[in-house]
């Protein structure tokens, strides 16, 4: 009798749990087009990242300041970063004390996604930013997805190698004592 109540209760789980993931799996779409289509307004929204990354790049505050929206957040390169507007314009003018002969380059591409907490029109970058600081040349691989609403850059992801760069500039990482 005890096996019976052990296996019925085994199969009762088990059953659970495939119900369980049944149902989530339902709720991620499972084709690209059920997620994802074509941004109705990508050159528009392509223009706008473009003109706000160069901006940024070049020094000219005042334009990219234009392109982002009062609520603007910032994201990356670490899961832990996050900066808001004044944030992210005092950490380019940061830069600007520091990095000379900036340069970009880059690919943009752009969808729109339909639902979910990333619902709207996003413009993706595949690109290269280079920079001489302390008479070191450091250039390095980017990407950065960014949300455009009604013009501006509400929300911004950007994903690099920050030890890379640090390492270009001759920083040196130490393990802690005792390893």
């Amino acid at each position: 009798m005890k096996r019976i109540v052990q296996t019925s209760m085994l199969l009762a789980a088990l059953l659970f749990a495939f119900s369980v993931t049944r149902v989530q799996a339902q709720a991620t779409p499972v084709h690209y087009k059920d997620a994802v289509v074509d941004n109705p307004t990508d050159d528009a929204d392509i223009k706008t990242v473009t003109d706000f990354t160069n901006s940024l790049v070049s020094g000219d505050l005042t334009k990219a300041k234009s392109l982002m929206a009062d609520s603007y957040k910032g994201y990356g390169p670490s899961s832990t970063d996050s900066v808001n507007f004044d944030q992210e314009v005092a950490a380019w003018q940061q830069n600007y004390k520091t990095q000379t002969d900036r340069k970009v380059g880059f690919i943009p591409v752009t969808f729109q996604v339909l639902s979910g907490n990333l619902q709207g029109n996003w413009v993706a970058i595949w690109g290269t930013y280079t920079f001489t600081e302390d008479g070191k040349t450091i250039s390095f691989p980017f990407h950065s997805a960014s949300h455009v609403t009604n013009g501006k850059v509400d929300r911004n992801y950007i994903y690099y190698d920050r030890l890379a760069i640090l390492q270009g500039l001759g920083y040196t990482v130490t393990p802690p004592a005792g390893k």
